[in-house]
């Protein structure tokens, strides 16, 4: 919802669409989006458009840009342990 968001404004129903669950678990998923901040909503006639806030995305992504060098080494360690392991099981 929130990639949907990012490209423009949506209603309920629009950002319902791609996803098998019911009306009532959309309006829940998009009230905690809207708790957390990450939402606004308007009220437009009957329609209540949906608009995406990236100012809690923007904390998060410096947040985790701090740590970004920690997370390559230690991926980078752990697919060379997979490549080692998988060519010994090749062997």
């Amino acid at each position: 919802m929130l990639a949907r968001l990012a490209q423009g404004d949506a209603t309920v129903k629009e950002l319902a669409e791609p996803f098998d669950v019911s009306m009532p678990a959309i309006s829940k998923h998009l009230r905690v989006l809207e708790d957390a901040g990450l939402i606004e909503r308007s009220r437009n006639a009957q329609f209540r458009p949906c608009r995406l806030n990236p100012e809690p995305l923007k904390s998060i992504a410096n947040w985790t840009d701090r740590y970004r060098h920690i997370w390559d080494v230690r991926f980078n360690a752990l697919d060379k342990i997979i490549g080692e392991t998988r060519k010994l099981e090749n062997e």
